[in-house]
């Protein structure tokens, strides 16, 4: 039995789910499971872990770094890690919470390995901020015995980086969703943050090409963000009048209603690695149009399972009309590469396989 402590935001979904994929009872008897979050816990966790294996520190972590108020916490970290007596702690996002497991480890004393999961910028973007950022970045993937990535390109910048071992699987689904049965051929799904980041005004710009001449084409998009305003006016203009229907963050269920109608997946993030809402929409059979970016290649070969556009690109319908004619052989395909390859509660075993071999 493995003594395991993941160290994150408990605030995120993504947290939420790493928690009840190592508590689940498929891992009953393997591993037992704390949790330390930097800020509180969303209410999920009361179902996934007993209150007394987790810890609060109710800070409000800036993750690109500067986290002063975060590092101050780690005299209390040590003092509830020393009772716990972990044999590995797990930082979820290295610049943050890496540096804060490593320092519980290099000045706190704490006898535990590291084992560090990369999440995104904290490796593609925020090592390139300053020369301090880079060097806080390689102690901690040094430091690490293990560590994790979800996209084979960020797992070569964290060995550039100095990381030792590198797993590397995507963010995946807990279960395949069943086979969709009623695709609506003209309907465009978008779901990624409307957030400068994930480019949500590209979204409607490379929509309004598509569209042109599609009386038919409708674009659904989903989540919240702080560009909403200026992009609910720009779907009011007379190109994209009436095509364009805002609904919010949504629940799982619904947006899983929206993803097996939706024939097409539009993410054009302008840095990212494999993306879970992108393997949400291969997994339903939606077909994705992406941004250009390493990780979006590693799933999409372009012109053939679906579309990698250029930055500024504004493709025309006539780019889809090949996709469109063999739909629904992309959709299975897709499907069966989900099915192998993006199950995470095989990924994680998996992990927990690795953390047993090492003790």
């Amino acid at each position: 039995m493995i003594r395991l402590v993941l160290i994150g935001d408990g605030e995120s979904p993504h947290l939420l789910k790493w928690t009840q994929a190592l508590a689940s009872p498929a891992l009953a008897g393997r591993v037992t499971l704390w949790v330390v979050s930097s800020r509180g816990f969303l209410p999920g966790f009361d179902a996934a872990l007993p209150a007394e294996r987790r810890l609060a520190l109710h800070t409000h972590p800036r993750f690109a770094g500067g986290n002063a108020a975060l590092l101050r916490t780690l005299p209390r970290l040590v003092r509830w890690l020393r009772g716990v007596q972990p044999d590995w702690l797990a930082p979820h996002y290295l610049t943050s919470h890496g540096t804060l497991a490593w320092a519980a480890v290099r000045l706190g004393g704490i006898r535990a390995r590291l084992a560090g999961s990369a999440w995104g910028s904290d490796i593609l973007v925020t090592p390139a901020r300053s020369r301090v950022l880079r060097w806080l970045t390689q102690r901690v993937l040094r430091a690490c015995a293990v560590t994790t990535s979800d996209s084979r390109h960020m797992a070569d910048r964290m060995r550039a980086l100095g990381a030792a071992e590198v797993m590397v699987f995507p963010f995946g689904l807990e279960a395949l969703p069943p086979q969709p049965v009623d695709k609506d051929e003209a309907l465009f799904f978008a779901n990624r943050g409307l957030e400068p980041i994930y480019r949500p005004t590209e979204v409607l710009e490379v929509f309004a090409a598509l569209c042109a001449n599609w009386p038919e084409a409708r674009l659904v998009v989903a989540n919240d963000g702080s560009l909403r305003p200026a992009l609910q006016a720009r779907a009011a203009q007379p190109d994209l009048a009436g095509r364009v229907q805002f609904v919010g963050r949504l629940a799982p269920d619904v947006q899983a209603g929206w993803y097996a109608r939706a024939r097409w997946y539009l993410s054009l993030p302008a840095s990212d690695s494999v993306s879970v809402s992108v393997l949400e929409a291969m997994a339903h059979g939606a077909i994705p149009l992406l941004s250009d970016l390493p990780a979006n290649r590693e799933l999409v070969r372009d012109g053939d399972n679906g579309l990698i556009l250029a930055d500024g690109e504004r493709p025309a319908r006539a780019r889809l009309d090949p996709l469109a004619a063999r739909a629904a052989a992309i959709g299975r395909a897709q499907r069966e590469w989900v099915a192998a390859h993006a199950l995470f509660p095989e990924a994680v075993a998996a992990y927990v396989a690795r953390l047993e071999a090492q003790r």
